[in-house]
């Protein structure tokens, strides 16, 4: 008794660690960034409007229903904007929170399946490799719509797995966590959530030579479940009489699916790239998951055959999907990661021994980050040079670079920590170098293992210090070359009793910025009408410098007020 105690108490005190830190990474600098266009300033202008209509069932833009995202995400974001107000920190929140609840799930898993040795390892894993760790400083819905999924899937494995305890009460609890998160996964995103587990499970039921896993009544229940609670916003538009939000939301979805949504496209291995190298360092380890899973529980290699059932699911659907966006693939850092801390918990353990192939990728792939991010201030430097040269084509791009930006040469330093401690960490063969050349190009013998140990945690922290001073140093310095002086010209629009629209690209960016009203006159949500017709009211307007002449040829009513990085603004007087 005393024994579980204190196991209990040690457990309490891990968690809370793990709170603490996350709280350190993923809170402190929160709004130091303009939100991105689009994503993050999408899902935060629907927030923002909800808080100013007060109505918080209906999903709007521009004041209009908005049929691409289900409410939960953003009901998270009005809820986070009621609290701190209508800024980048509360748009960003929730997803900070969602840093701290995926740490905990993924060190309680871990301790659950092997360890709590195995649980730090996948919480360093995850938290010390790029993309994993940027998402939870970001405005975008995948974080949770993540989670959600990878929760919905963990408790049908346990659902599965030989080794569970298989009374049906027990069943059934996990059949219900399973529908439940999934059916939150869909109220979060859509049906893709549905379309993902689905796969899975067709997956491994054909693995498993089409054994039955689940009984007829389970399936049942299962769907009951999904229906009831994924199903229930849907219902409530029904029958409130907006059939139609319902009819465009799954249009919208298949088309995203078929074709190649406002030109975001890209090859069939667009994904495997982003993986590879947006996931570094955790990519490179989990290479050693794929294979054969010996030394383990039955329990943990059926949970590694489904991670890879996971990843393989996730990264074919979307390198199949026409329209390629970063974060499509986000879902595979879930079970990349855990063949990552697999990998790297049985290196430590001396159960097997370092490949070549993993000094080589950390070598060129570190080399790659490092380089790019320390010569970023550098394109300023030269940036004279580079469109005097012509090698940049755009004409939009060449005025963004134009940018006004202070660097202060200081900006380089987490590209150089990056370039130079990955390299010095595999040559020295840990942190304080007792075992010169333990990680060379040679391979390493399995029993080396403290020498690995100091070194790959040597790894994931300094990369993890590398992300937080390039999201320091160097994030705020690139934002105002994409979008900074349309930003800056919205913020000069708010409270100003006038229209506002774009030309010619599609943003939201103005909506949030200059912090919109709801309008009382419908015609004005007729660009042509504020364009061409008889407006009650200034109207101000944005294009990118490659459509000016178009924009002054059609319209000739309007006063070009002035042209700043890429970006033409307009007046029209009423």
């Amino acid at each position: 008794m005393f024994s579980k105690h204190r196991m209990k108490t040690a457990s309490v005190k891990h968690q809370l660690f793990i709170i603490a830190g996350a709280i350190l990474l993923f809170f402190p600098f929160l709004g130091a960034v303009h939100l991105f266009d689009w994503d993050e300033v999408n899902f935060a202008e629907c927030a923002r409007e909800m808080v100013v209509t007060g109505d918080y069932f209906n999903v709007q833009i521009n004041f209009q229903p908005f049929w691409e995202k289900p409410p939960v995400f953003i009901w998270m974001q009005a809820v986070s904007m009621n609290i701190f107000g209508v800024n980048e920190f509360a748009a960003r929140l929730p997803n900070a929170l969602c840093g701290i609840a995926t740490l905990l799930v993924l060190f309680n898993m871990g301790r659950r399946l092997v360890g709590v040795n195995f649980g730090w390892w996948w919480v360093l894993v995850y938290v010390g490799s790029f993309l994993p760790h940027l998402y939870f400083k970001s405005g975008i819905i995948d974080p949770w719509f993540n989670l959600f999924i990878f929760l919905g899937i963990y408790f049908f494995v346990r659902l599965t797995d030989a080794e569970t305890p298989a009374s049906k009460s027990s069943r059934y609890r996990n059949l219900a966590a399973s529908a439940l998160f999934i059916s939150l996964a869909m109220l979060t995103k859509g049906p893709v959530a549905v379309l993902i587990f689905g796969l899975c499970v067709a997956v491994f039921w054909v693995m498993v030579k089409f054994r039955n896993f689940i009984r007829f009544g389970e399936i049942l229940f299962y769907g009951l479940v999904v229906l009831l609670v994924g199903g229930l916003w849907f219902g409530i538009l029904l029958l409130t009489g907006h059939p139609e939000v319902i009819t465009a939301f799954f249009e919208y979805q298949v088309r995203l699916l078929q074709t190649q949504d406002a030109g975001h496209g890209g090859p069939f291995y667009y994904h495997w790239i982003v993986l590879l190298v947006g996931c570094f360092p955790l990519s490179v380890f989990a290479l050693g998951g794929f294979g054969r899973i010996s030394n383990q529980t039955d329990s943990v290699r059926h949970f590694a055959r489904w991670m890879k059932v996971l990843f393989w699911v996730v990264l074919l659907l979307f390198s199949l999907v026409k329209t390629k966006i970063l974060h499509y693939s986000s879902l595979c850092y879930f079970p990349l990661s855990f063949l990552a801390a697999l990998t790297v918990y049985r290196l430590v353990n001396g159960e097997i021994a370092w490949k070549r192939i993993y000094t080589f990728l950390l070598l060129v792939i570190s080399s790659i980050i490092g380089v790019a991010l320390a010569a970023l201030p550098l394109v300023d430097v030269f940036k004279q040079d580079i469109i005097s040269s012509g090698i940049i084509h755009d004409p939009f791009a060449v005025e963004n670079l134009k940018a006004e930006v202070q660097w202060y040469g200081y900006e380089s330093l987490p590209g150089l920590l990056l370039l130079f401690g990955i390299g010095i960490i595999l040559l020295a063969g840990g942190w304080r170098g007792r075992q010169p050349r333990t990680l060379s190009l040679v391979g390493v013998p399995a029993n080396q293992s403290v020498g690995i140990k100091k070194t790959i945690t040597s790894i994931f922290i300094t990369c993890m210090v590398a992300i937080n001073l390039a999201m320091l140093a160097v994030v705020p310095r690139i934002e105002p070359y994409s979008q900074g002086a349309a930003i800056e010209f919205y913020k000069t629009l708010v409270n100003k009793d006038c229209y506002m629209e774009t030309i010619g690209f599609k943003s939201y960016a103005h909506l949030f910025y200059a912090q919109k009203e709801k309008t009382t006159n419908p015609q004005s949500l007729n660009k042509d009408w504020l364009l061409t017709g008889n407006i009650d009211k200034p109207a101000y307007f944005v294009c990118k410098i490659t459509k000016a002449d178009e924009a002054k040829a059609a319209y000739p009513q309007l006063t070009e007020l002035y042209r700043k990085n890429g970006f033409v603004f307009w007046k029209r007087e009423k």
